[in-house]
């Protein structure tokens, strides 16, 4: 069991060496026994010889090789892991993308034919000799994955406080810099090598799929640069990546690309040094000189290594289509169950019989139809938007296995809902867990803006759940796990990379607290020139800034602004048409309690809001039957409404996204008084300087006034 070779807590350091000690008698043992009844075989055989009068060299096919090279001449393909999961998905009830894996039905034929054909393409970036070449030794995975962590390290990273010591401009963003931890190594990225501590197949594979979308400078490209700081294996926090849906804007696709090379590559290595070690234990299962002083530390406590968070279903498919497209071909002769890729994570008839050389970036996965809704709308929204689904992706020597059991996949692509939905499953039922986040050694979360928008707590919640120590040992060889996961060090190996459009207090506070990489940390730093020259109405803008002690307080400060300074103007004003726009669900409801307490005329319109109770409430507000409007930011998020008869706008909070200011105002177009006012503090920094620029932004949180108007 795990919890008898593992360290517990409580357990003494001589009560776990003891139990190692008994485990690696037992080995040695049995080695030697192994080792005793060849050396009887080979005693009857030269006894047999010498009967027969042959030479005592003759027939010596069963003897050990003499030397380690020989043992790396010839590779066979990895046994495949194959872990029965009681606790994947199966209840079609929670949707359809919460459905069970695909079981992965192959036999023992099956098996052994993918063995014996040796794939020369396949190398384990071994030398002509057959010892690791340099490259390999050195390159950054195998530094990452072979550090040795000392108890007093773990012991200060709790009090450890990163400091950004470095920051360089950042290539082709002319108004951002990388900031980091530690020495800066961004000028080794810029060192050409020959295939920048890629496997070579991958490389080449890439380098075509560069030339074909036309590209000419490999080297200097930002897909190449952010893949290196990928590969360095540091923490990433990149928000400023240009989404595919938002009109106006190119989208970033090369950072979706470098982070795909990067899992590809993880993924790859950790499995070519599995499969050569593999190879030494079948080969030599039987010469105890020979593997007795060789170290086969290569696991983790299950098989997923790469966890990658996305929020809607449709750019999960988004991903897994590109995933697939830089695959190399002879990794994807196969790529199973594709078309349930499309009917549960797309449109459901949408993209079958595709080649898989049509699976490009640029292929979309629903039709466009006609809408009053904005474009970036349709295109966020206009796929599959469900937000609950999980789905495990397996590579062979030649397939893609699609929907595959978790314990045997190495990639999880899922939403934070569907791992939620999992762990409450696991609550619920003690005989299932979630032990194939135990070893997650890359995680990424694409989209964070928008998974702010659902519900960042969940994320929060998924990563305290992740690099245990599992409760089950799940068919994994122990002897071969690697020591930092049996000292409980995994969650200071695992890179995060925290990709999205714009960051906020909760994105940044993961990113403070829950990612404590050893390796240090990079940040994207961006100075924001303002969305205020969207606004294509003639309004006059007025921000008052009030004031709070502390980050704890302002939800408090704010209500008590707005209950003595703007409330009373509007009770006493007789005039209609008073749009309250909100950002929070939990300001939303303070706010509603108040108006209620004080008998004012108002309607709702939340993202909880029932579609009935809306209509109603959209033409009580018109007609004017109603003075007030509360409208919160996520309720605009999902629906895009456009709100008729808006007299008046205040922002009780500004929104998260920038795109949503303009639109908000804009809606003032018929109204007699064009007016919006703002109330902000000190603490909304990072929302005010998206809306009005950074440098604005800087001078009205530390300006003696209190009033700022923009027109």
């Amino acid at each position: 069991m795990v919890k008898q070779l593992v360290r517990k807590r409580g357990a003494s350091e001589a009560e776990e060496l003891e139990v190692f000690k008994e485990q690696s008698n037992y080995d040695n043992l049995l080695m030697q026994l192994q080792s005793c009844n060849k050396d009887v075989a080979a005693s009857c055989m030269k006894r047999q010889r010498q009967e027969e009068g042959r030479s005592d060299t003759e027939d010596d096919e069963d003897s050990c090789p003499e030397s380690s090279s020989a043992l790396e001449e010839e590779e066979e393909e990895e046994e495949e892991e194959e872990g029965t999961d009681d606790e994947s998905p199966k209840s079609s009830s929670l949707g359809n993308n919460m459905s069970e894996p695909m079981p992965d039905n192959e036999t023992e034929e099956d098996t052994e034919s993918d063995r014996s054909d040796t794939d020369q393409e396949n190398e384990l970036e071994v030398g002509s000799h057959g010892n690791p070449s340099t490259s390999d030794i050195t390159s950054s995975f195998n530094k990452h994955m072979e550090h040795k962590l000392s108890k007093e390290e773990v012991e200060n990273f709790p009090k450890m406080k990163w400091k950004y010591t470095w920051a360089v401009p950042a290539v082709g963003m002319s108004n951002c810099k990388w900031s980091g931890t530690g020495e800066c190594f961004l000028k080794d990225l810029e060192t050409k090598s020959s295939n920048y501590n890629l496997k070579q197949r991958l490389y080449e594979h890439w380098l075509d799929v560069y030339k074909t979308s036309g590209g000419t400078d490999f080297h200097s490209s930002r897909q190449r640069f952010f893949f290196s700081l990928c590969n360095s294996y540091r923490d990433i926090l990149n928000c400023n990546k240009k989404p595919f849906y938002l009109k106006g804007l190119e989208e970033d696709s090369s950072i979706m690309d470098s982070y795909i090379m990067h899992t590809l590559n993880h993924v790859f290595k950790s499995g070519d040094l599995i499969t050569k070690n593999n190879s030494k234990m079948a080969k030599h299962q039987d010469c105890a000189e020979i593997l007795s002083g060789e170290k086969f530390i290569d696991h983790g406590f299950t098989r997923p290594k790469v966890l990658i968070l996305l929020p809607l279903a449709s750019i999960a498919l988004r991903v897994i289509k590109r995933l697939i497209h830089l695959t190399p071909s002879a990794n994807k002769v196969t790529v199973e169950h594709l078309d349930r890729l499309y009917k549960d994570f797309g449109n459901g008839d949408v993209g079958k019989g595709e080649d898989m050389d049509e699976l490009s970036l640029n292929d979309q996965s629903f039709s466009a139809q006609k809408s009053s809704k904005p474009s970036d709308f349709q295109a966020l929204f206009g796929g599959n938007n469900e937000d609950l689904f999980m789905i495990g992706i397996k590579f062979t020597r030649k397939s893609i296995r699609l929907f595959s059991d978790f314990y045997s996949s190495d990639i999880i692509v899922a939403s934070p809902l569907g791992l939620i939905t999992k762990l409450g499953e696991m609550e619920k039922n003690k005989e299932k867990d979630v032990d194939y986040l135990s070893s997650i050694e890359v995680l990424i979360i694409d989209h964070a803006d928008i998974i702010a928008m659902q519900n960042w707590s969940h994320v929060n919640t998924v990563i305290e759940h992740m690099n245990k120590i599992p409760s089950k040992q799940h068919g994994t060889d122990v002897m071969r796990i690697r020591q930092w996961y049996l000292d409980g060090y995994a969650r200071f190996y695992r890179q995060s990379i925290v990709l999205g459009f714009h960051s906020n207090p909760d994105i940044n506070g993961f990113f403070n607290r829950h990612c404590n990489n050893f390796e240090g940390k990079v940040r994207l730093l961006c100075e924001y020139k303002g969305i205020l020259p969207k606004v294509v109405l003639q309004v006059r803008q007025v921000y008052e800034r009030f004031e709070a002690d502390s980050i704890a307080d302002v939800d408090d400060a704010r209500l008590e602004y707005f209950s003595k300074k703007v409330f009373p103007k509007i009770n006493e004003s007789s005039q209609g048409g008073v749009m309250l726009f909100i950002s929070s669900y939990f300001e939303f409801v303070r706010v509603r309690n108040f108006l209620k307490m004080q008998n004012a005329s108002f309607c709702l319109l939340g993202e909880y809001t029932k579609q009935s109770d809306i209509s109603r409430a959209r033409n009580w507000f018109f007609e004017g039957k109603r003075k007030i409007m509360l409208y919160t930011e996520r309720a605009h998020f999902y629906h895009r409404y456009k709100i008729r008869g808006i007299q008046s706008l205040i922002m009780y909070s500004l929104p998260e996204r920038k795109e949503f200011y303009p639109e908000i105002v804009n809606m003032l177009d018929g109204s007699d008084n064009m007016t919006c006012r703002v109330i902000f503090s000190p603490f909304d920094h990072l929302r005010l300087e998206r809306i009005v620029g950074t440098v604005p932004a800087k001078r009205m949180g530390t300006s003696d006034k209190n009033v700022f108007v923009f027109c």
